[in-house]
């Protein structure tokens, strides 16, 4: 791994995107072709620490679910991009990723409303058009509605993330489609958003393995628009066993993580590796291949991988949201493509 560099990303607060004051040198400076990709916004709404809180918690508490609990939540006709996913991705040296849960839900407003709609209009892409799968509410009460708010807040936040970009590029790219990157944002149900819950080093990691670079989650890029970002939620399992069923409450979290290696890490367009850490108060947003796109190149996305905790001495898991704001299907990412046939080659080659 390259030394990492003292680059940081920008942050601005949340009133001076609600204000359109956000200057485009800040967005060069985030998005650009020199920068890191990424954009943290701050001063967000006092629910969203609660919703965050509440809902990497719930992470903790599926992931340790009965295996016959956990198999009821998998969605073979989706292949394994809606509902719960573990083993079923392969990482750099072509192993499956049992590293990592995730649980996929799409997550736009309304999606539920189309489903049926775009399913029929794409039947060979049960990959963004199956229907949702949610656990019982026996198990994980208020998971589903807790859930759905943070994604809502999270797109809504995104859409205005996407209107400063909208402004730049009108500014500086022949014929751009006003307000295009809002409208995509705003209008998409192929939004989807992925509640991962990386479990606890196993006892028969190596030293060896905790030092493989991206280890939890191979290097990539992202290849919707704008993916929003939580900080990483970091508990003892072992000391705060999760819970369930009406038993359920939010765990406490360890101040940082066990590992100070462990977390987000991004190459920069000068091949230096760049740990970014996301404030807990924070979201984040990154840019995907179809920003990339849509904006001729002005704002470019950059390659990002994930770096797993060495063992701690105790029963440490990490829990995160990444909420991929992406177009509808039948939208134009370049003059070619829609983004069926665009995601469509990305999906098959990872999964």
């Amino acid at each position: 791994m390259a030394a990492a560099d003292d680059q940081a990303p920008v942050v601005m607060g949340l009133e001076i995107l609600r204000t359109d004051s956000v200057e485009f040198c800040a967005l060069e400076e985030a998005f650009g072709p020199e920068s890191l990709g990424i954009i943290v916004v701050k001063d967000l709404p006092e629910k969203f620490h609660r919703l965050r809180h509440e809902l990497l918690s719930y992470s903790s508490a599926l992931g340790n679910l009965p295996r016959s609990e956990l198999d009821k939540l998998e969605s073979a006709a989706s292949k394994w991009l809606v509902g719960w996913s573990c083993g079923k991705e392969t990482l750099k040296d072509g192993r499956y990723d049992t590293l990592k849960g995730s649980y996929y839900v799409n997550c736009a407003p309304g999606f539920e409303d189309q489903q049926k709609v775009v399913a029929e209009k794409y039947p060979s892409f049960p990959e963004y058009t199956a229907p949702n799968v949610w656990p019982s509410k026996d198990l994980l009460p208020a998971f589903e509605a807790t859930f759905r708010e943070l994604c809502t807040l999270i797109i809504d936040i995104a859409a205005l993330v996407a209107r400063a970009c909208d402004k730049y590029a009108e500014a500086n790219i022949d014929s751009y489609k006003k307000g295009y990157l809002e409208h995509v944002v705003k209008s998409s149900i192929s939004t989807k958003a992925r509640l991962l819950h990386y479990f606890p080093a196993p006892d028969s990691q190596t030293e060896s393995d905790s030092k493989e670079e991206d280890d939890w989650c191979a290097t990539h890029v992202d290849h919707g628009c704008l993916t929003g970002l939580t900080s990483a939620m970091f508990v003892d399992e072992a000391a705060h066993p999760p819970q369930t069923g009406a038993s359920f409450s939010p765990l406490r979290e360890l101040e940082r993580s066990p590992d100070p290696e462990a977390g987000l890490y991004i190459h920069s367009r000068t091949g230096v590796v760049t740990k970014v850490a996301i404030p807990r108060d924070c979201l984040a947003f990154q840019t995907g291949e179809a920003l990339e796109m849509i904006t001729e190149g002005k704002f470019k996305a950059v390659p990002h991988f994930v770096r797993g905790a060495g063992k701690s001495g105790g029963k440490v898991a990490r829990n995160t949201l990444a909420v991929f704001t992406q177009p509808n299907l039948w939208e134009m990412v370049d003059d070619k493509r829609d983004f069926a046939a665009f995601a469509k080659g990305i999906v098959e080659k990872n999964h």
